[in-house]
């Protein structure tokens, strides 16, 4: 067998090759570069951070006339919509209903100076307003009589501004990104369910007659058990909801088919909320006014305290906190969870990017303030976000415009809200929160894209509806999680073959037509995309060619130790019989076939030698392994790959070398010199090195191959063999002609690292070959 040329032969024989590349050893990435990266210009980060926190610096110097109107515009609009779901969303909380307007004047006002949305409007909101709501009831169900329901949600307000802004100061808002798509849009969809059904019994005046706040299924069910006891407040609510409906759809039509008046259309449409509110309320007067409150035979919302009655510091009650704790996981989930989704949202719809930290930051601050002014949590509403920006907001200024309406109904309508019907609130929330429901056809996009993640959307709407929003909440981020762990430690790996594709290339005479080859998976090995009428090639004789799809780290490091070696062992052949090993020789957990069956040890040696019409098995002789797709490469992976290439070893029962292709990230090229790999220092057999990269050469062909191995040792040849293409011939003398301004791609110190597949199976398959031939 030819020895191999050290490194040092190499860079001589290389001689006009190399051109100003010189090393003493393989380049490793230092520690103390990670360590640069963070330090590198402190006071300018320092700097920028600060400025991240106050977004107003950059756009408010430019605000000008233009956006002031469309600011104006959209502010009143989303007023309008805000001051009644306020009201609304504060029965929901169990709170009285000037709390839900102390929540949306700080939350427009405040969210504004922090933004880094102009779209999301924040306030009170559904989802948020009934997890209060459920926390307000389960603490004065323990404490009875002891604090005030405005207190403990004040105090929630208090607990999960201060978490959300801890997590936007420190920068882990990427801990959202954990939670996926399908989860959020499941306890969505499930608590939007929920509140509808919770709402139903108000709207027919039936909801004194049992508990509204049990599990979804119980209230839909007794809500069907009573309908035969509705009172008055049907026709109020019932009519109310599908006034909402009956302008919302009517003015779909209208702006479908009427674009003259698509505008009128949608601001009609926008005020339907206060347009029905008025109605009603209207009419609630007309037949209450006169009578005595005991026998109102309507349930109305009654006195709404004028101003701002609360203001004064937050208390902070460590017993009270004590007596939630267990409740504030789930808030606080909501609370970012739905704000950032929604802000994401608008981002991507509007053409701009969001930074989750900010927003965290912006909605602790709003919530914090918010506390001053006894508001319970608010975060992004996703129906008033969508009315700012399509009523055309142009920065988050439009938050005071909405902030001022809610100043106004606080000062001077608050005698009109005397006479508000309850059904009428409810009919707005259900209306509102109809919104919230994933559709039919939103689902089944779920389950093309994901059947697993489709799997977790509907077990969390689901369980939800059965019994509480938390187990909906914590089953759809346990399932998420378990789902996140499942893909990293099962991730794709593929055993690649060889396919032939026709390319044109360009030649003097015209356009002409030559073949490259390309790897794609085994058939029967993974369900491939490829066409399956075209036949894939097996690697090379002695190669096996695995492609990884994930990471290589801990939670995955041994299935892929054990997809390589089960595959080695099925698909080659052992370096030793093990009939021809003594008995005393052979390992307990592998011991070969049973020495008394000669029919055994005849099957052995059948699937040595090939039986007929069965391909012959050949000897392992190096492994590629493709790590494109690799990012990170830790410990673990590392030892399982060394543990990997000694298994293979023991089998092949000689040295088995391992290229690698597609290399990126300095860090893997550090973990895999640090197991041994790269260099190729253990084997005895000659290996191909880099291939060298043509500077200023003009391809009138096609893309040139690398130099031969006889290039970079000398034994370059004058004349082509007979059967070389043209093609080829071109391409040798345009190398030959211009050897004296080419380098190495990739480093001589690292012959196994090769900067693309094609290279790296080259490269191995020669050296399968010149070690089959010495053996």
């Amino acid at each position: 067998m030819p020895s191999r040329p050290t490194n040092d032969n190499k860079l001589k024989r290389l001689g006009k090759w190399v051109i100003g590349y010189k090393e003493d050893e393989a380049e490793i990435i230092s520690s103390s570069s990670y360590l640069k990266e963070l330090t590198q210009n402190p006071g300018e980060g320092v700097k920028n951070y600060v400025k991240s926190l106050f977004p107003f610096i950059t756009w408010l110097p430019q605000y000008n006339l233009q956006w002031a109107i469309g600011d104006l515009i959209a502010g009143i609009t989303v007023g309008m919509v805000l001051v009644p779901q306020s009201m609304s969303y504060a029965r929901l909380a169990g709170l009285a209903p000037e709390f839900g307007l102390y929540s949306s004047f700080v939350g427009v006002l405040i969210y504004a100076l922090f933004a880094s949305s102009k779209d999301v409007s924040i306030g009170p909101v559904a989802v948020m307003s009934l997890q209060t709501g459920r926390i307000v009831a389960d603490v004065l169900a323990a404490h009875p009589g002891r604090w005030a329901p405005e207190v403990i949600a004040t105090q929630l307000a208090l607990i999960c501004g201060l978490i959300v802004f801890g997590v936007g100061i420190l920068r882990l808002g990427w801990l959202v990104e954990f939670i996926p798509v399908p989860a959020v849009a499941g306890f969505m969809t499930g608590s939007a369910i929920s509140i509808a059904a919770g709402q139903t019994p108000a709207l027919f005046g039936i909801a004194s007659r049992f508990n509204t706040k049990d599990a979804t299924y119980l209230v839909i069910i007794r809500t069907f058990q009573n309908l035969k006891y509705s009172t008055l407040d049907a026709a109020f609510g019932v009519s109310s909801l599908v006034g909402l409906y009956a302008i919302k759809w009517s003015c779909a039509y209208v702006e479908r088919n009427y674009p003259k008046y698509k505008r009128l259309a949608f601001f009609t449409s926008v005020c339907r909320n206060a347009f029905i509110l008025i109605v009603f309320t209207i009419a609630s007067w007309q037949i209450t006014v006169h009578l005595p409150v005991a026998e109102y035979p309507i349930s109305v919302l009654k006195t709404v305290p004028s101003g701002f009655q609360h203001i004064g510091p937050a208390p902070f009650d460590t017993d009270l906190i004590s007596a939630m704790a267990g409740k504030l996981p789930v808030a606080t989930i909501i609370l970012l969870l739905e704000h950032i989704s929604i802000a994401k949202s608008f981002g991507r719809l509007n053409n701009y990017k969001i930074d989750p930290n900010q927003e965290l930051i912006a909605i602790g601050v709003t919530n914090l303030v918010g506390t001053v002014f006894s508001a319970y949590p608010a975060t992004g509403s996703f129906s008033r976000s969508a009315l700012k920006s399509k009523s055309g907001v142009r920065t988050p200024l439009a938050g005071w415009p909405t902030g001022l309406c809610v100043v106004i109904a606080l000062y001077a309508l608050t005698d009109a809200f005397y006479f508000i019907p309850n059904a009428a609130l409810s009919a707005i929330i259900i209306h509102a929160v109809a919104d919230l429901v994933v559709s039919p056809r939103g689902s089944y996009a779920f389950w093309l894209a994901s059947p697993l993640e489709f799997m977790i959307f509907f077990a969390s709407v689901v369980v939800t509806i059965f019994t509480t929003i938390e187990i909906g909440i914590y089953l759809s981020l346990i399932a998420s999680v378990l789902l996140l762990l499942f893909r990293i430690a099962r991730p794709g790996g593929h055993f690649l073959g060889r396919v032939k594709v026709a390319v044109e290339t360009q030649e003097e005479d015209g356009v002409g037509r030559s073949f490259r080859e390309v790897f794609v998976p085994i058939n029967g090995s993974s369900n491939s995309l490829t066409n399956p009428t075209v036949k894939v090639e097996a690697p090379p004789a002695g190669v096996v060619i695995y492609r990884f799809e994930e990471s290589f780290i801990y939670p995955n490091a041994s299935y892929h130790n054990s997809a390589l070696v089960d595959y080695i062992k099925l698909n080659t052949r052992r370096g030793k019989e093990a009939a021809a090993t003594k008995l005393g020789d052979r390992p307990w957990n592998d011991c070969g076939p049973n020495r008394w069956s000669k029919k055994a040890i005849a099957k052995e040696k059948a699937l040595v030698e090939g039986e007929v019409g069965a391909p012959k098995k050949d000897l392992i002789r190096a492994v590629v392994l493709d790590f494109q797709a690799v990012a990170n490469l830790d410990t673990t992976g590392v030892q399982n790959l060394v543990d990997t290439r000694k298994e293979i070893e023991r089998f092949a029962d000689g040295p088995v070398s391992f290229h690698f292709s597609g290399i990126i990230s300095p860090w893997v090229q550090r973990g895999l010199l640090a197991g041994g790999f790269g260099t190729g220092d253990r084997s005895a057999t000659l290996s191909e090195v880099a291939t060298v990269v043509p500077q200023g050469l003009e391809l009138t062909k096609s893309v040139l191959p690398g130099p031969r191995e006889e290039d970079f040792h000398g034994i370059s040849s004058k004349k082509a063999p007979s059967n070389q293409s043209s093609t080829d011939e071109f391409n040798d003398q345009k190398r030959r002609n211009s050897q004296d301004s080419c380098e190495p791609l990739v480093s001589l110190r690292t012959p196994y690292f090769h900067f693309d597949l094609e290279e790296a199976v080259r490269a191995a398959s020669k050296e399968a070959r010149l070690a089959n031939q010495s053996s």
